[in-house]
């Protein structure tokens, strides 16, 4: 059994050292040629009108506020300043969202965003997008890549396509630290000895944004109130949650084995889904010796295995926000084909390590 462990081990390694690591050097140098367009763009946006300002920037050749969805997709949190009069709402009516409101009647006119306020005091999230992708198709014709960039059409969203090839999304967006949600107000469960009181404190300082996109919970019924609504995102808890032992290794390959094997029809899996199943197999094996290199190939197993279970129920739920369905909208056929599919993976990796020099 442990010379089984110890050449699975072995074998993962070997495919972290080339697979993973290839896989993670090509998505640098796309990323590298996206970002000179997006800062270029988000330049022009800039001189039009001074409230979008690019947050763009290169910290220890990593990109603050660039999120890989897959090695051709790509979103940029563009973050706003000045979100002091409002007040953040939660209570739980709009899963995986929030909205913002005027603390006080009279301050409306003290907002930095005054025209995006509601009659009602609520801070619009569609507003502040629609105004926004005016600003970025009027700044992608006079920016010097206007030969190679294009604003994507029929979304709501801010898309950019980048040379026939890239897509990627710039979504506005305000940091709120030192909150908690209180849609996320379980998070960390009592009876859960992982991450432990201390990173708990350091997640919930290092708190959240509040992202102007579409939401998974509310495709097909916009009332009003709803699309003026701002979008929960944690992905700095999150990667604080996943730094020690080997679980970034670990996502690492479940990202390389998502790319090249579960990118399907429908696009049922995306590398959010890996992320999140890893957080809960890290409450399932809370002891820190659980993370160590030897046992990289029972934490893959097991990722795989509840990623066959979350399939086969159609539900993923969010990590921190349970209540919000990460597989909603997603067409049963395309969830059905995902789980077939990662049924083979898991066997051919758990019968036969070699086979990952094949994968």
């Amino acid at each position: 059994m442990i010379a089984t462990q110890a050449k699975l081990v072995y074998q993962l390694n070997k495919y972290y050292n080339e697979r993973c690591q290839a896989r993670k050097a090509a998505i640098a140098k796309t990323i590298r040629e996206v970002c000179k367009v997006v800062s270029d763009v988000l330049k022009e946006v800039e001189v039009q009108e001074p409230r979008f300002i690019s947050s763009l920037s290169e910290i220890d050749a990593r990109y603050e506020g660039m999120e890989v969805i897959s090695p051709n997709e790509f979103e940029v949190v563009l973050y706003l300043n000045q979100m002091g009069v409002f007040n953040f709402v939660d209570d739980g009516s709009l899963p995986g969202c929030a909205v913002l409101k005027l603390s006080d009647g009279r301050k409306r006119s003290m907002s930095l965003w005054v025209e995006f306020i509601t009659a009602s005091g609520y801070l619009s999230a569609r507003k502040i997008r629609s105004r926004f992708q005016t600003l970025v198709a009027q700044a992608v014709d006079k920016c010097s890549y206007r030969d190679v960039v294009k604003m994507v059409a029929d979304t709501s969203e801010v898309k950019l396509r980048i040379r026939e090839r890239y897509v990627v999304q710039i979504t506005p967006a305000f940091k709120c630290t030192g909150i908690w949600p209180r849609s996320a107000a379980q998070w960390p469960m009592p009876h859960i000895p992982w991450p432990g009181p201390n990173r708990v404190a350091e997640v919930k300082a290092e708190g959240f944004n509040l992202l102007s996109k579409e939401c998974y919970s509310l495709t097909g019924k916009q009332s009003s109130a709803e699309s003026d609504a701002w979008v929960l995102q944690f992905s700095e808890a999150e990667n604080r949650l996943l730094m020690a032992g080997c679980r970034k290794k670990c996502l690492s390959v479940l990202k390389t084995l998502r790319d090249r094997h579960l990118e399907l029809p429908g696009q049922p899996l995306n590398n959010y889904h890996m992320k999140t199943l890893l957080l809960y197999e890290c409450e399932k094996h809370p002891r820190e010796t659980d993370w160590d290199e030897s046992c990289l190939g029972d934490r893959l197993n097991g990722i795989l295995l509840q990623l066959i279970s979350c399939l086969q129920c159609r539900r993923c739920p969010h990590y921190f926000l349970p209540n919000l369905d990460l597989f909603q909208g997603k067409p049963h056929s395309a969830l059905e084909a995902a789980a077939k599919q990662t049924w083979r993976l898991a066997r051919e990796i758990l019968t036969n390590a070699k086979s990952l020099d094949k994968l």
